[in-house]
């Protein structure tokens, strides 16, 4: 009976573990790193976590510069992270990463392509549930992003959900879901630095 017990409890933790270890990956990525990327001729995906690239130190740089605690399954340390980086034969034109927050109503998953400086090309939702779902997915809310950097969210006070001065609300009467977004982006850039771009000079953000 113990056996039947033990085996039946390993059997219900196993989607929890498994759910911990869920990143974010593109859908398609054939068709979106096309979209994204014009004219680009391939892409090579590189799969890291915070466990392997640091563990806890970096788990704790990363909370720091984000200015909130990681929290949830899908913000475990050991999340892997997927990074496509996209070419022109053998030019370097970018990436592309995405990341997972937590709406009101549901998961929200935030991807940014990013110039070869770690600029923003491109903001889009690959999964968003949310009752203005429209205006957030909007073109014009998405282009507020064009051309930001994580410089540009140095105050951004994600705990305190004070806001971008170069984005705007589009439902001002609905903040929960703008401001996931905005961590989402936040989180994204300050990954990417850590992950790809390594520089000091912004690691008090």
């Amino acid at each position: 009976m113990k056996t039947i017990a033990l085996t039946l409890a390993l059997t219900l933790a196993l989607p929890l573990r498994l759910l911990a270890a869920v990143g974010c990956d593109l859908n398609d990525p054939d068709r979106d790193v096309a979209r994204l990327f014009p004219g680009s001729t391939g892409y090579k995906t590189r799969y890291v976590s915070i466990k392997d690239q640091g563990g806890a130190a970096l788990l704790a740089r990363v909370e720091s510069r984000l200015g909130d605690k990681f929290k949830g399954l899908y913000e475990t340390i050991d999340v892997p992270y997927t990074i496509y980086e996209v070419l022109k034969d053998k030019q370097r034109l970018g990436y592309i990463h995405g990341v997972n927050e937590k709406g009101v109503y549901g998961g929200i998953q935030v991807f940014l392509a990013l110039d070869p400086e770690g600029a923003i090309k491109s903001f889009y939702f690959q999964k968003l549930t949310s009752r203005h779902g429209r205006e957030l997915r909007a073109a014009s809310f998405a282009d507020q992003f064009k051309g930001l950097s994580l410089k540009d969210f140095r105050d951004y006070d994600v705990a305190a959900g004070r806001s971008v001065a170069a984005i705007k609300n589009p439902v001002p009467a609905e903040e929960k879901d703008f401001h996931a977004a905005l961590r989402g982006v936040k989180k994204n850039l300050i990954l990417m630095d850590e992950f790809v771009f390594h520089r000091p000079q912004e690691a008090k953000l």
